[in-house]
């Protein structure tokens, strides 16, 4: 017999724990809603804590450079004080709709009744891209993403990519590492010119019109087979990262009724999907003249969050006020479920 789900309420659900979700928790709060943060990812911060934690971000506003994990630590602090709920490492799987309500079925048999949803999804569930040879030294040398670069501290790296990952990696890398080879199997790269610049001028050795031909080790990676244009070429290395992209879906959330466009869900200038409670803000949305950004997303965010206060309570403003009149919580630390 299956165990019934445990059942949790709030007046708001987010559905991604991303940077645009956490400010939308801390918007929620401001609005006196009470919030729950659900993430399939094990820790708050989306693709960022994923991707790119050490990397600095430039297109934060206030903020010349910051790296991934401190904005994701600024955002968690900002929403501790109306101490909004987390249940991370949880996929959003079935909605039921209710007469003014809602309730969320999460894969770890959560039920999660909620008043409105707004769903900060950003891409959507991702799916790195697998080497065609070696995928079974994954984590045994292999690995997709650099959450921590120290471990990469005095090793061989190959990095295989040519997009802004791929070159992000190995110029963090380089510093640190032993070595850093950039494997590339077209001759153009697909990454910012910027850091096409950076990789020019710095000491990882770059090899293109070439891909992974073989992999071995016992019982961790320790060398690379290249072709290199139809030439074989052999490389020592204690490190292989696959930063080829991913491919993303809406997973479960496109079963929701919304409508979609464009593998993303459609809202309008309110942040409002076609169901009555549900919004929506960041990467997963579209509209026209949409730019996927941050600095995007947090004002979507805050403005889908401010809709549903207001259609939540058709008594009140969807404009917040000056938020400096507004006195938070004291306390209210982030915990993760």
């Amino acid at each position: 017999m299956t165990a019934a789900p445990t059942t949790q309420s709030a007046d708001l659900l987010i559905v991604g724990a991303g940077p645009v979700g956490l400010f939308g928790a801390y918007y929620a709060g401001v609005r006196k809603l009470s919030t729950i943060v659900l993430d399939s990812l094990e820790e708050p911060g989306g693709q960022i804590t994923a991707m790119y934690p050490e990397k600095a971000i430039f297109d934060v506003a206030g903020f010349p450079a910051i790296r991934g994990r401190e904005l994701v630590a600024h955002l968690l602090e900002q929403a501790a004080p109306h101490s909004p709920g987390y249940l991370l490492g949880q996929q959003a799987l079935e909605l039921e709709r209710g007469e003014g309500a809602f309730a969320v079925t999460t894969s770890a048999a959560v039920r999660i009744e909620c008043r409105a949803i707004c769903i900060t999804g950003g891409i959507g569930t991702f799916t790195p891209r697998p080497l065609p040879v070696g995928y079974d030294y994954l984590g045994r040398g292999l690995a997709h993403f650099v959450p921590d670069p120290t471990k990469y501290e005095g090793e061989r790296v190959v990095v295989v990519g040519g997009g802004d990952s791929a070159l992000d990696w190995a110029l963090m890398l380089e510093p640190i590492a032993k070595s850093v080879t950039l494997v590339h199997r077209r001759a153009q790269f697909r990454a910012h010119p910027h850091s096409v610049d950076l990789l020019t001028a710095s000491s990882v050795e770059v090899v293109t019109n070439a891909q992974i031909a073989g992999v071995r080790g016992d019982p961790s990676v320790t060398e690379v087979d290249l072709d290199v244009a139809g030439e074989l070429r052999t490389l020592p290395c204690e490190k292989l990262v696959a930063a080829l992209g991913f491919t993303a879906n809406l997973g479960p959330l496109a079963e929701w009724g919304v409508e979609l466009r464009k593998r993303s869900i459609k809202v309008d200038a309110a942040g409002r999907t076609t169901v009555p409670g549900i919004y929506a803000a960041g990467d997963i949305v579209d509209y026209d003249g949409k730019v996927k950004l941050i600095a995007t997303g947090f004002g979507e965010v805050a403005t889908a969050v401010n809709n549903a206060a207001a259609w939540l309570d058709p008594s009140v403003s969807a404009f917040p006020g000056h938020l400096s009149d507004y006195a938070p919580a004291d306390g209210g630390a982030p915990t993760a479920q």
